[in-house]
């Protein structure tokens, strides 16, 4: 083949002079693409990271533009347990370092963007992560190839032209995209991207702001104090994130446009469709709101002034007002801009076109081996948890870890296998400190898989739930003999912009109502078998599972501090011990002797504990103790004592041990007891 020939291949077949091939690839060295970065590192993976600017974050360096995150870091709990503490650490990418905690990166409760910048350079530093800074990738295709692990490879072209090919791409570039919505006059606003931030350029203006998000909020707040008033205008009402206990709602730290326009201070909020109205500037260079359906009716060659107003109708119309400035705080969206149609993101439909078409374990619809990362996975549980956000995707981006180290490394979910008496001590445990349960609440459980005859489980920790149907093809780890699912949830009824949550008597406390509880608490999820894709599917509604065998909830606590031996842990335990026909409590060995006596079926603790010659030992000590307590009765001072008759005087039971005399467990009389 000549030189013509050769050239027309290369442009052809573009995998024959791809430079170089990496199993992952990640797009974007945000806080997503990083944390991805140090889980494939520390598990030794063939990665690159790319990144369009020189350093890591680049997104901080620009937004937010008033430059205050709303994330929490919270610096203090009275705990030392590291994982409770990520709970109120809303900042922190997992790692083994302990000095990468963002805590020691300000003391600020909501620290400044440049903060979350040095941070993020920190992190990829001195953990040694692969990325190629200074690195646009402007196109990304499909090449089919059976020798691929997913049967394609993903062809990614940079600025410069040169092409990579991977086996597993990981998007990870967020959402960056502003969201702008077309009517007539809508060239006039200033975008929230581009705006000044200096209060001073707003000083005696009259300013309308289209949207009622966090980022319309916090432009408000920056020129509250020196414009003459602020509308703001959007579709729908204000979500207020402490009503729906979604954190993306507005938060309390920029509403003060709230107070002023409740306290009627001038300023003001209205909802309107903004594709019904029409914004046209006068000849003084001022801004005016009127209706779609004037501007239609007006003839093209008609000035600015001459077109009508809804004033002229109705006098008294909310904003008859002329405005300086208009300013468009609308969101952002995803950046679908460098994806070739082969690899179908988006289906077209209004939502997603805000993100890209994902399944609930974070891969893509239509390409498989494509995982949507971070901010922009945030279409799993939008408005429902925290996926969009450092304290909810960390833990995605490790469980979507989790899900490629089995498929094509064959390392299996990481698990605990325990014994079953140790079961309620491994669910009260994880339900008081796991952050990744706590954060992501609803979306990742921990599913605990029994083993045959219950005499055993395996506790695996943050599995997507929707993906359960799927969980021995996703994690390795069989699913033949029942499971729990241990998730923390809301009240059904207790979350929405028009809720109440400040209502009399919101908390519940009393155990035989915590099915009840509002305030997020843990709900154990009962299956005999695995539920089917179909039964996952068509859950009932509000449901994030379909209906168990048996479910429990236990109920909410005010410190959020769920180990109460009567209140928290017995009806938990009593609860499992009705799913498992079968008694989890520890024993004394001589309880144990007695029962081998006296019962077909051994409790769990004597099966695995006296029985193999291991556990808790009677002594005279411990039954002085009972007596003192009130818990036994002393046969040694009654009339006639009980004697065994096949143990001579001085025989010792199992350990060695003088068994004492009388019955050693006695019937309880309160919960208390029980314990």
């Amino acid at each position: 083949m000549g030189p013509p020939g050769l050239l027309l291949t290369l442009v052809l077949h573009p995998t024959l002079c791809v430079s170089s091939h990496r199993d992952y690839c990640v797009l974007g060295a945000g806080p997503a693409g990083l944390q991805m970065a140090s889980f494939l590192q520390r598990a030794g993976r063939d990665y690159v990271v790319f990144e369009r600017a020189s350093a890591p974050g680049s997104f901080f360096t620009r937004y937010p533009r008033h430059r205050k995150l709303i994330s929490i870091n919270k610096r203090y709990t009275g705990k030392a347990n590291a994982e409770f503490n990520l709970r109120h650490d809303w900042n922190s990418l997992l790692s083994h370092d302990p000095r990468l905690l963002f805590r020691h990166y300000s003391r600020a409760y909501f620290p400044d963007a440049g903060d979350m910048v040095r941070y993020l350079g920190d992190f990829a530093d001195r953990l040694g992560l692969h990325v190629l800074y200074n690195t646009t990738i402007t196109h990304v295709t499909l090449d089919k190839d059976q020798r691929a692990w997913n049967g394609h490879y993903f062809i990614l072209t940079d600025q410069k032209g040169q092409t990579y090919q991977c086996s597993v791409l990981l998007v990870a570039t967020g959402v960056s995209v502003p969201n702008q919505v077309d009517f007539p006059g809508s060239e006039y606003a200033e975008g929230y991207e581009s705006v000044s931030v200096d209060p001073g350029d707003f000083v005696g203006q009259n300013v309308l702001i289209l949207g009622r998000g966090n980022s319309a909020f916090e432009t408000a707040e920056n020129i509250l104090g020196v414009t003459n008033f602020i509308h703001m205008l959007s579709r729908s009402r204000v979500r207020l994130s402490w009503a729906t206990h979604y954190v993306g709602d507005l938060r309390a730290i920029n509403n003060g446009l709230l107070d002023t326009y409740q306290l009627k201070s001038l300023d003001g909020l209205l909802e309107s469709d903004l594709t019904d109205l029409a914004i046209v500037k006068d000849h003084e260079g001022r801004f005016h709101v009127t209706l779609k359906f004037f501007l239609e009716e007006t003839s093209a060659n008609q000035s600015a002034d001459a077109i009508p107003l809804p004033q002229d109708d109705n006098d008294n119309f909310a904003m008859r007002v002329a405005y300086d400035r208009v300013i468009r705080c609308l969101g952002w969206r995803f950046d679908f801009s460098i994806f070739n149609q082969s690899l179908r993101l988006s289906s077209g439909s209004e939502f997603s076109k805000k993100y890209p078409l994902i399944r609930a374990s974070y891969e893509s619809k239509g390409s498989r081996g494509l995982f949507i990362l971070g901010t922009a996975s945030h279409s799993v549980d939008y408005r429902k948890s925290a996926g969009g956000f450092i304290h909810g995707f960390r833990y995605t981006v490790r469980a979507v870890h989790r899900l490629l180290e089995h498929r094509h490394h064959g390392v299996a979910w990481p698990s605990t296998e325990l014994p079953i008496t140790q079961l309620t001590n491994a669910i009260v445990r994880r339900v008081n400190e796991a952050s990744g349960l706590y954060q992501m609440f609803s979306v990742l459980a921990d599913v605990i898989l029994l083993k045959e005859n219950a005499s055993a489980f395996e506790y695996l920790e943050e599995f997507p739930m929707q993906m359960l149907a799927q969980l021995e093809t996703l994690t390795g780890r069989p699913a033949r003999h029942g499971l729990f699912v241990v998730n923390m949830e809301y009240g059904r009824n207790f979350s929405g912009p028009d809720k109440d949550v400040f209502f009399y008597d919101r908390s519940v406390g009393h155990t035989e109502d915590a099915w009840l509880s509002n305030f997020l608490h843990p709900v154990i999820y009962f299956y005999r078998r695995l539920p089917t894709e179909q039964e996952v599917r068509f859950r009932p509604a509000q449901w994030p599972l379909p209906r168990p065998t048996a479910i429990h909830h236990v109920v909410e606590d005010f410190l959020t501090d769920w180990t109460a031996p009567v209140g928290h842990i017995l009806p938990l335990r009593r609860f499992l011990e009705n799913c498992l026909d079968t008694d989890l409590r520890s024993f004394y060995a001589e309880s144990c002797f007695l029962f081998t006596l006296t019962r077909q079926k051994l409790p769990p603790f004597c099966q695995q504990g006296y029985l193999r010659m291991q556990g808790l030992m009677g002594t005279e000590s411990l039954r002085r103790h009972g007596v003192e307590s009130g818990l036994l009765k002393d046969y040694a001072t009654m009339d006639e004592p009980l004697e065994d008759s096949s143990q001579q005087p001085g025989e010792h039971g199992p350990e060695g041990h003088r068994l004492s005399r009388g019955p050693p467990l006695q019937s309880l009389d309160s919960n208390k007891e029980e314990l």
